[in-house]
């Protein structure tokens, strides 16, 4: 019910069309939520860890005054993906989020090792930590907060598709548990002299360097370039082979500028047959489609293929099934027939792609393939290019 308040307040009309602009801002939304229900958790926290003396209660506020941290970035992120190119960003803005990310991520795991000192230290002092019962169940309460918190995300991430908001949300399980630990020592403390709340601030602290760690990771990781999402990657083929003329999709290379900003380049297979204007047209169709369905900036190559020879189906397609036989990871394009002086094939002419840290070397592959073919020909050469598939 809140969460249905806060979406229709924020961007009205969103059940009916989401459009890219009120994708952004239900993002903004989902941010500010989060910054506003973080801070206030923060608050109530460190007064009752300064009240108690408590360096549990201390580090699970910090937690949560990191996690309003996250909240800005998203804010930020989600802002920064919708402002124009300009002359010295021509693909946009968007990287900035993951730059302040790694910001973030350094602070919140410097903070958790400050913590992770401060509770060892208390393990071999008395501890002067007091909890009134009130502190307790008020302490206890902003559990509930974080577990809204993790249902609004989620269900935030499911509509706008966000891998930002879905990590929240993950994040907020999990500091649910962290504060279930803190209580627990506030409760057992009161029964033993057993230094349960260093213990207790030892192990939040050590879920907040893993949470600092694992966004430094991630965030690293998209800064390098890693593999992109199999669901964009296959939604694009299929975008790609709806247009007419277009026969195979392959050499897909997807550059990430945002949380909702992709730079790619492929090649198709067109006919051979028929005039440069008219492939010209067709490979357009297929950039003005994708950028209408993805938030995808297409470059196409064209590699003409000839559907219509019988002599170059009939050897592509054996070629095709002795690569299958191999491995149907295999993938051939811009297939030729070479010929000798009598007009009879004598070799065949094509690239291969091949995925990365594939078992075979380029020669062993060379050789099975050969060897296969050969099956069908006999001293049949095959001239291959390999590459390497980038998804």
């Amino acid at each position: 019910m809140l969460t249905e308040i806060i979406l229709s307040a924020a961007v009205p009309g969103y059940k009916k069309n989401l459009t890219p602009e009120m994708r952004i801002k239900c993002g903004i939304a989902g941010g500010i939520t989060g910054i506003v229900c973080n801070v206030f958790l923060a608050i109530v926290k460190f007064t009752l860890a300064v009240i108690s003396g408590s360096v549990a209660a201390g580090a699970d506020a910090v937690n949560n005054l990191s996690d309003a941290g996250t909240g800005l970035i998203t804010v930020s992120g989600f802002r920064l993906s919708s402002r124009a190119p300009d002359a010295e960003h021509p693909f946009g803005h968007g990287r900035t989020e993951y730059v302040a990310a790694l910001i973030v991520a350094l602070l919140v795991m410097g903070l958790g090792v400050t913590f992770l000192k401060d509770s060892i230290v208390s393990l071999f002092r008395s501890s002067d930590a007091e909890f009134s019962k009130a502190a307790i169940i008020i302490f206890s309460s902003t559990i509930l907060v974080k577990c809204w918190l993790f249902f609004f995300y989620r269900k935030l991430a499911g509509l706008i598709k966000s891998d930002m908001l879905k990590a929240a949300s993950y994040d907020s399980l999990s500091d649910c548990l962290g504060t279930l630990i803190v209580v627990g020592a506030m409760i057992g403390s009161k029964y033993t002299v057993f230094p349960l709340d260093g213990w207790a601030g030892i192990v939040v602290a050590g879920m907040i360097f893993w949470a600092g760690g694992g966004v430094l990771k991630d965030t690293i990781s998209k800064l390098l370039g890693e593999q992109p999402d199999k669901e964009l990657v296959e939604k694009l083929k299929s975008v790609i082979l709806s247009i007419d003329g277009i026969d195979g999709v392959h050499d897909i290379i997807i550059h990430n500028y945002g949380g909702n900003s992709y730079y790619v380049t492929a090649h198709a297979e067109i006919s051979s047959t028929g005039n440069r204007l008219s492939a010209h047209d067709i490979l357009e169709n297929a950039e003005v489609e994708v950028a209408k369905q993805l938030p995808v900036h297409l470059l196409l190559h064209g590699d003409p293929y000839n559907k219509s020879n019988p002599e170059v189906i009939f050897w592509r397609s054996r070629m095709e099934n002795c690569a299958a036989e191999l491995d149907s990871e295999l993938k051939i394009y811009d297939f030729r027939l070479i010929k000798d002086d009598s007009g009879a094939v004598c070799a065949l002419s094509f690239h291969l792609l091949v995925p990365h840290r594939y078992a075979l070397s380029e020669t062993e592959l060379l050789e099975k393939l050969e060897s296969c073919m050969q099956n069908h020909k006999a001293g049949l050469k095959l001239m291959i290019t390999f590459q390497k598939s980038f998804i």
